[in-house]
Order: structure tokens, then C-alpha cells, then sequence
């Protein structure tokens, strides 16, 4: 019998094809053609799986959800799913741990160093027909001989520790849960509690989930305890910082400048204070989103999805919301 699974993000052709390339026999897939509700809602009552990335899973699909044997996250983060709803029905929840990290680690990198040498600034400046080679010289920065902090030490932060290793860095890191003394070693960081890290720190970059704990973490006081010239980089949630006050940060020139993939409102409104400053260097949420990850990604859902279905166990790294004892592949009411 053929499962359906929802594919629940709108996807360009050439990375559906991918991802149906990489379907395993006896799955259907069917792709989202747009995020509106009642569209999202209808894929999701005639599915078995759903596979939302960015896609929102709320309690009232999941009511309509009636076929739905199990949750596969695209990437790992699950703030935009309700999982206390999903938790209650019995439903098993996956991620695709450490599926991402390479690529967001090398976005961070990239936005580093976009906001020390200036990029889009200077990018534009010679469209324009100038030739701004003076004015960078006095204004633009080398990541050589900085002091990285990187908030969140998990997938992600631990695989930009690695890749800055070629750059002649220190790097900090603080997380809740302090890594073993083999990793710190291995990967040259030393854990810090968070308000040094921020102390001493000429780049702050953010790699800790959204939760409760972790909202606004990033406030006006954290921002004033900054070095005085650092710059910040976001490419894990928007509500880990306090927009506003990373706005005025900026504007007075207490922080040089701001990488960020990732804002409170998605897409942020045109009219964004943010958007309006030269030195803050923008994406869209895409620190996952590259062409030759997509396979990758998707073999590790699909194995996730088949396990689950057949009654296997998963990585405890990729478990949110585990399999009821006795789970089999029938439906949830």
C-alpha cells in the first residue's frame, strides 16, 4: 500500500525532482504549491507524513490530519510546530540532525566577512560607477586575529568552530550543556559563561534553538555588554534578539555592523528599520538552503520516515517526540 507523504514547503522543480529522486519505493510524494492555510490544510488530510521545513504544523491540521502517522522535520527546528499538540495525539516527531550544519556554518562565515570587508556596500558602489578602494582600506576589517563567540554549541556551532579553524581565530562558545573536554580540544574552544563570551567578543554568532529561555537573549543589556565595535551574526531564530534594541546598537555605533539570516516577523516588513541600515548584511532565513545539501537532506528523512513506519528506532539526536510503545504503521485518529 502506497503512503502519502506532504511535502509541506513550496519547493523550486529542480529541488522537487531531487527530492522525489530520492523517494523510497512505496512513498507518494505531493508538493505544496503555496503556504496559504486551507491549501496547506488539504495536503495535510490526505496524508500519511508530513515533511514541513518552513512550513508551519498547527493543532487544527493536525485535527484535520486523520491518515497522519508521523512528522518529519526538513532541517531541525521545530518552533513553528506544535509539538505539545503533536505530543498529545501520539504522533512521532523527527529532525534531521546535523543534516544542516555544514551549510549554516558556512553562511555565518560569509556573513562575517560580508559585513567586515563591506560587501554589498561596495558591490553596489561600483555598479554605481565609483571606486570606493580608500574608503575600504580605512573601513574594512580581516577575521585573522579575532575573537569569535559562538552562542549555542551544538550541530551547528560546533561545525562553524570547525570551519573557522583556517581563519586564526579564537573562539569561545557557551551553551547549556558544556561539551566534553575531547571536543573542546579537538575543535580549539574554550566554554565561557555567556556575559564573558559577550564581553569579550569581536564577532557573536548565534547557533541556540528558539525557546522560551533563549527569547530576547539577546536584549539592550546584552548588546551594551558587547565590545564596542563587535558585530553580531544571527543565522539560527530572529526571536533569540531584541530587533529594536539591536536597531539603536547599530544606529549609535556601539555595534560596527550585523549579519542576519534570520528576523522575528518572516519575510520582515519592507519598511524594516534593519533593512534601512548600510551595515547590516541580510539573507532569507536560507542558511540551509543550498542546491547540493538537498540529497543529503532528503536520504536522511526518507530513512528517518521509513524506520518510524516500519517499527525501527532512530538516532536519539533526531527524536523530538518519540513512537508510542507498541507503535505500528496504522493511522491516529
Amino acid at each position: 500500500m502506497t503512503s502519502l507523504i506532504a511535502c509541506l514547503d513550496v519547493w523550486a522543480p529542480a529541488v522537487r525532482e531531487v527530492v522525489r529522486r530520492n523517494a523510497p519505493e512505496g512513498f507518494a510524494l505531493e508538493f505544496a504549491q503555496s503556504y496559504e492555510p486551507e491549501h496547506q490544510m488539504q495536503l495535510a488530510e490526505r496524508a500519511d507524513v508530513l515533511l514541513p521545513g518552513w512550513a508551519a504544523v498547527t493543532e487544527p491540521m493536525l485535527a484535520r490530519a486523520s491518515r497522519l502517522r508521523m512528522i518529519q522535520k526538513w532541517g531541525i527546528g521545530v518552533d513553528r510546530i506544535d509539538v505539545p499538540a503533536v505530543r498529545r495525539r501520539g504522533i512521532p516527531l523527527a529532525i534531521t540532525a546535523g543534516s544542516n550544519a555544514g551549510p549554516v556554518a558556512e553562511l555565518a562565515i560569509a556573513l562575517m566577512l560580508a559585513v567586515y570587508r563591506r560587501i554589498p556596500y561596495v558591490n553596489s558602489a561600483m555598479r554605481r560607477g565609483q571606486w570606493p578602494k580608500a574608503e575600504m582600506r580605512e573601513t574594512c576589517f580581516q577575521l585573522a586575529d579575532k575573537t569569535v563567540g559562538i552562542v549555542g554549541f551544538g550541530n551547528i556551532g560546533r561545525m562553524l568552530a570547525r570551519r573557522l579553524r583556517g581563519f586564526d581565530v579564537q573562539v569561545l562558545y557557551f551553551d547549556a550543556q558544556r561539551a566534553g573536554e575531547e571536543t573542546e580540544q579537538r575543535l580549539n574552544v574554550r566554554f565561557v559563561p555567556l556575559p564573558q563570551l559577550l564581553a569579550a567578543s569581536d564577532i557573536v554568532s548565534l547557533h541556540a534553538p528558539y525557546t522560551p529561555q533563549t527569547d530576547n537573549m539577546i536584549d539592550a543589556a546584552a548588546l551594551a555588554s558587547m565590545k564596542d565595535g563587535a558585530i553580531l551574526v544571527n543565522t539560527a531564530r530572529g526571536e533569540l534578539v531584541d530587533e529594536v534594541a539591536l536597531h539603536e546598537a547599530l544606529r549609535s555605533g556601539k555595534l560596527r555592523g550585523a549579519g542576519l539570516d534570520a528576523f522575528r516577523q518572516e519575510p520582515p516588513p519592507a519598511d524594516h528599520p534593519l533593512l534601512s541600515l548600510e551595515q547590516v548584511v541580510v539573507t532569507p532565513h536560507a542558511g540551509g538552503g543550498v542546491f547540493d545539501n538537498v540529497e543529503n537532506v532528503a536520504r536522511h528523512a526518507f530513512s528517518n520516515i521509513t524506520r518510524v513506519l516500519r517499527g525501527e528506532p532512530l538516532a536519539a539526536a533526531d527524536v523530538i517526540v518519540p513512537a508510542p510503545a507498541g507503535h505500528t504503521a496504522t493511522a491516529h485518529a
